[in-house]
C-alpha cells in the first residue's frame, strides 16, 4: 500500500510550487465566466467528443450484471476559492459557509469558510508535522485524518480547536465522510472502510470495481443521499458508490471545470478535490486544490451509450 500512496503527494507537492493566480484577477474572471456560459451550453456536445459517442437517448452501461449511470452537470453558481488552499476535504457547514481541511507540510490547515466571498472566518493552523487530509463532521465533532500516518484529529464545531487525537485502521488517511451514524474512509487504495466513531476501529471494508477492476485512489468523500462520493485521484471523476455492498452506482464527469480554470489563465492548479453537500438546499459544492473557484453544480444524466473501456480511460487509473 505504501507504494500507491507514495505516489500521491510528491507529485501534487511539485506542482503546487507554481504560483497560483488570484481568483479576483479581472480579465480572467471575465473569461473564465463567459468560458462556463459556453460550456453550460455546450456541455453534452463536449462530453461526447471526449466520450466519441452521439447522444440521443438516456444512457447506462452495464458493469458486472448490474447499471452504472452516468452524469455530465450544469454550472449553477461559482464562487472564490483561496489559491492557496491544497483542498483535502470539504464539508457543508450550515449558514452558507464549509469546513476545510487543506495539506502540505507546513501549511495544514482546519477551517471555516462563507461561501458567497471564499472569506475564511475561523482557522486553525495543524503542526508543521502533519499534512491535512480528509474532513467530515460528526455531530458536534469535525473529524479528520493526515496524510502517511494512523493519525487523526478531533476538533471543536465553534472555534476549531482541537479536542482529541485517535488513531485508526486503515493503511494511510485521504477521506472521510459520515451518514450521521458511522463514519467511512478512504486510504488511497481501491477500498472503502467503515468506522465505529466511538472506538475509531473499522468494522468493515469493501473492495471497490468498475467493469473488473479495482478504482484505486479513492480520496475525499462525502455522503449524499445514501451514497458515497470518492473523487478519484488524479482524474476527473467522482465516483458513486453503494455503502451496503461497494457497487458502483455511477461516475461523475467533471473535466471541464478544470480544462476551464486553465482556459482562462489559472495555470497553478492542481486536481479536482473535494466535495461538498447541503442536503437542505440540495446543493453539491465541488472545487480542487489550489483552485481559485468553488463551484456549485448540478448534475444530468450523460445520453447514449458510453463504453467501459472509455470510463476505464477517464476515471480509472
Amino acid at each position: 500500500m505504501a507504494s500507491k500512496s507514495s505516489k500521491k503527494k510528491p507529485n501534487s507537492k511539485r506542482s503546487s510550487s507554481k504560483p497560483a493566480s488570484s481568483p479576483m484577477a479581472s480579465p480572467k474572471h471575465f473569461h473564465l465566466k463567459r468560458f462556463f456560459i459556453l460550456i453550460s451550453i455546450m456541455l453534452p456536445v463536449c462530453v461526447i467528443v471526449v466520450l466519441g459517442v452521439s447522444s440521443n437517448t438516456s444512457y447506462k452501461i452495464s458493469s458486472d450484471h448490474y447499471s452504472v449511470k452516468i452524469y455530465g452537470f450544469e454550472l449553477v453558481n461559482e464562487f472564490p476559492h483561496d489559491p492557496r488552499a491544497f483542498t483535502q476535504g470539504l464539508v457543508y457547514a450550515g449558514n452558507e459557509s464549509l469546513y476545510e481541511s487543506t495539506g502540505l507540510y507546513k501549511q495544514s490547515t482546519v477551517r471555516r469558510v462563507a461561501i458567497q466571498t471564499g472569506k475564511v472566518e475561523v482557522l486553525h493552523k495543524m503542526p508543521d508535522s502533519f499534512f491535512g487530509e480528509g474532513l467530515t463532521l460528526l455531530g458536534e465533532r469535525l473529524f479528520q485524518v493526515t496524510w502517511l500516518t494512523k493519525i487523526g484529529f478531533i476538533y471543536d464545531t465553534k472555534n476549531l480547536q482541537k479536542l482529541d487525537r485517535f488513531t485508526h485502521q486503515m493503511e494511510d488517511g485521504w477521506g472521510l465522510a459520515t451518514d450521521g451514524k458511522i463514519l467511512y474512509g478512504s486510504d488511497g487504495t481501491s477500498t472503502l472502510y467503515q468506522i465505529d466513531p466511538q472506538t475509531l476501529k473499522a468494522t468493515r471494508k469493501q473492495v471497490i470495481q468498475f467493469n473488473g477492476r479495482e478504482v484505486r485512489y479513492l480520496n475525499e468523500l462525502e455522503y449524499i443521499n445514501g451514497e458515497i462520493w470518492a473523487n478519484v485521484w488524479q482524474t476527473d471523476c467522482i465516483a458513486r458508490i453503494s455503502p451496503k455492498d461497494g457497487r458502483m452506482l455511477g461516475w461523475i464527469l467533471l473535466p471541464t471545470l478544470r480544462q476551464g480554470l486553465i482556459a482562462a489563465g489559472y495555470n497553478g492548479i492542481d486536481v479536482l478535490n473535494g466535495i461538498a453537500w447541503d442536503s437542505n438546499k440540495n446543493r453539491i459544492f465541488v472545487t480542487g486544490k489550489l483552485w481559485p473557484k468553488l463551484y456549485e453544480i448540478k448534475l444530468h444524466p450523460v445520453r447514449r451509450q458510453i463504453d467501459n473501456k472509455d470510463i476505464e480511460q477517464l476515471c480509472v487509473p
